[in-house]
């Protein structure tokens, strides 16, 4: 995700005492007090732009005592501080509310026995910062643009943050009673003991100069307002997941509402909700990032992959262009908003630099098929999966060899497109960088499950002789990479293939991946599950991107060391598969006992230093939270666990519980499929299904 000066997808380093208040890609960062200001990554922003880099409430001259803050919605946050003025204690409440703009109702309640003559103000500034400037510290040191006035409003503006000739961007803060000059708002306020003052301030974003309208009804609850409608029908929409273990249950509700609260709207198609890859950093659409999120997802809302993959489609690529690496087929990496798009990668809106997420596409379009079985919305991404499958041979393939590789086609874009795509994330045992092309072992895995799911759905459809044809190419790839990449010396796969088809012979996790597709050969899995579950590969916490054994080792990296929760969770799910059972229980078991150790949210990644010497997971001091694919991993090893493969095509639901030592049970209540609602209850002793469409069946053991 992203790109930096060395690693492509890392965020920013975040205060730990930041509060992010998001809806969707327009968000405000904050520290615990409510306050903005340029000392570290914060601001208010739209449209990939800081729109408010300064965002300062003072009460008689005064900062506000952060005293705590109440993140009620992840679009609405209550900060409460306290002022001491001569005799007087004040509590300011802050509550703040972002969907189209930043809107702030503050309250000051005077707790002494005096009356009190006061002001409140409000110092706001912005330096109109692309995202990226800000993420890589790059921002102005100072305000830029024209700041006008009027009787009610403070209107900032630029010329396209600076670019001449890009459209302006600005911001109007509005309030009534307020004085207003060129550095804010201030209100002069007297209150009474035990009074209380009310203040409503509107911050609107002009994009290409217009102002955005407001959404906030004053005169309503917040719960009339449409991010809070969204929300709720989420919550209606989607299943609830419960396990007898009450922490386990928490971390599953959270990563429920966090989902939720990382989905993002596009105007032209509001019934179709994407989700972003994750906060503060990656609030867009990406390709791998919300494939695998919708995929894990699943057994959570099986509609949100529809969204995810009728977006991806109507931006698939349709020529050759080297600054882009746009391709005919090829799914984007990356989608960012104008004007600030132009300082991105390739200097362009949309990036198409990734190789996994154009075989991940078809893979989760047969994923669809299984959940909903055949429909009009799958017969209608059939196209777009079939330029899929050509951009695997045609541009995928670059050597005619059988395997699909990457490499860059402008120096601007990433120099490695898989899911470990910073500049030194593929390194031999010895801790040599691997040279483009690149062959990676999990990419392989990819592409064997888009030709499995394009075999299904051709079959769905019927289309025998394509079916046919897919399944016998997944086999030819199957029998190919067990003997390219298996290193029988070592007992693993390599990482991949280099330039010179050398194997990347360093143990790391990306052999984990490749066996959740169903790559991996039955007579290797065993060594496999082995190495993944061993010393130098598993932290205690979780299996790590790279073994500590290796020359490039290093745990508070972001891929040579450290630990993923998605990719322990497909890990997981990968070895529940083929009946590593124990094996795939430990890791579930330590990644959801690490989300606990975080409140009950997963970050994006933490240190992979080792559990028998820190008995607390280590962070990693950059990690975006809440973050899509970490958000959606409890909910990956929930299925896991359960052994859940629902398939409407053949009228069957699956369930094989394998549940932690700590769990007597788990549910799953309203699972959305095949049109109805089902409610799983399963134990190790048994096992009870409700709800299930008529004409389905189904079948497995406690």
């Amino acid at each position: 995700m992203g790109t930096g000066p060395q690693f492509a997808g890392e965020s920013a380093p975040v205060a730990p005492n930041t509060v992010t208040v998001l809806n969707g890609a327009t968000f405000a960062l904050s520290y615990s007090s409510g306050d903005i200001d340029t000392k570290a990554p914060l601001g208010f922003f739209s449209e990939d732009a800081r729109l408010i880099s300064k965002w300062a409430l003072k009460v008689d001259g005064h900062r506000v005592q952060p005293l705590s803050h109440l993140l009620e919605e992840s679009f609405r946050c209550r900060f409460v501080g306290q002022v001491l003025t001569g005799s007087s204690r004040l509590l300011v409440e802050r509550d703040r509310y972002v969907s189209h703009g930043l809107h702030e109702r503050i309250i000051v309640t005077n707790l002494g026995r005096q009356t009190v003559s006061t002001e409140v103000t409000l110092e706001v500034g912005s330096d109109f910062a692309d995202l990226f400037a800000v993420k890589e510290s790059r921002a102005p040191t100072g305000p830029v643009g024209l700041a006008a006035v009027d009787a009610t409003a403070l209107t900032l503006t630029a010329d396209g943050a600076g670019h001449p000739g890009t459209p302006a961007i600005g911001i109007r803060i509005e309030a009534s009673g307020a004085m207003v000059d060129e550095r804010g708002l201030t209100f002069p306020v007297t209150l009474e003991p035990r009074g209380e003052w009310h203040g409503l301030i509107h911050a609107k974003p002009l994009i290409k100069g217009q102002v955005l309208p407001s959404d906030f009804p004053a005169e309503h609850a917040t719960k009339d307002t449409q991010p809070s409608r969204r929300l709720e029908e989420w919550r209606q929409r989607t299943s609830v997941i419960r396990s007898s273990d009450s922490a386990v249950s928490d971390v599953l509700a959270r990563s429920r509402e966090d989902l939720g609260g990382l989905r993002i709207f596009d105007s032209d198609h509001d019934q179709t909700p994407v989700v972003a890859a994750g906060s503060p950093w990656f609030m867009t659409l990406f390709g791998r990032d919300s494939i695998l999120t919708s995929y894990m997802a699943m057994s959570l809302d099986p509609s949100l992959a529809f969204g995810v993959l009728e977006t991806l489609a109507r931006h698939q690529g349709t020529q050759v262009v080297e600054e882009t690496e746009e391709q005919p087929g090829r799914i984007l990496h990356e989608v960012r908003f104008e004007p600030q798009s132009r300082l991105h990668l390739g200097g362009k809106r949309i990036y198409y630099g990734t190789i996994d997420a154009t075989p991940l596409f078809v893979a989760l379009l047969g994923e669809c098929a299984r959940w909903h079985g055949a429909s009009d919305r799958i017969r209608a991404l059939l196209p777009a999966a079939d330029r899929a499958m050509a951009w695997i041979d045609d541009y995928g393939d670059r050597d005619g060899d059988g395997f699909v590789e990457y490499q860059r086609m402008t120096d601007k874009g990433l120099a490695n497109q898989g899911w470990k795509d910073s500049w030194d994330g593929i390194t031999f045992a010895d801790g040599e960088v691997a040279k483009a092309p690149i062959a990676l072992c999990e990419v392989q895995g990819y592409v064997y499950a888009a030709f499995r799911a394009r075999a299904f759905l051709a079959d769905l459809y019927d289309d025998p002789g394509l079916a046919a044809s897919c399944r016998d190419r997944a086999y030819q790839l199957e029998q190919a990479f067990n003997e390219r990449f298996w290193l029988p010396d070592r007992g693993w796969f390599a990482i991949g293939l280099d330039q010179d088809k050398r194997p990347i012979d360093a143990l790391a996790s990306n052999m984990g991946q490749a066996l959740a597709m169903g790559i991996v050969d039955d007579s290797l899995a065993p060594l496999v599950a082995r190495h993944l579950v061993s010393p130098p590969l598993f932290s205690g916490w979780g299996v790590r991107t790279l073994a500590s054994t290796m020359g490039a080792y290093d745990p508070l990296s972001y891929h040579n060391g450290s630990v993923w929760p998605h990719d322990n969770a497909l890990i997981a799910y990968g070895l529940m598969r083929k009946g590593f059972v124990r094996e795939a229980q430990l890791i579930a078991e330590r990644i959801l006992a690490v989300a606990d150790c975080y409140g009950g949210r997963l970050p994006e990644l933490f240190g992979g230093l080792g559990r028998d010497s820190y008995p607390k997971p280590i962070p990693y001091p950059t990690s975006c939270s809440p973050q899509a694919w970490a958000s959606a991993a409890p909910v990956h090893l929930a299925r896991a666990l359960l052994g859940l493969e629902p398939s409407i095509p053949e009228g069957v639901l699956r369930l094989q519980p394998r549940l932690l030592s700590g769990q007597s049970s788990m549910t799953i209540e309203g699972l959305p499929l095949a049109g109805g609602q089902v409610n799983i209850h399963a134990s190790d002793e048994i096992c009870r299904v409700g709800g299930l469409p008529e004409g389905m069946k189904w079948v497995g053991e406690p």
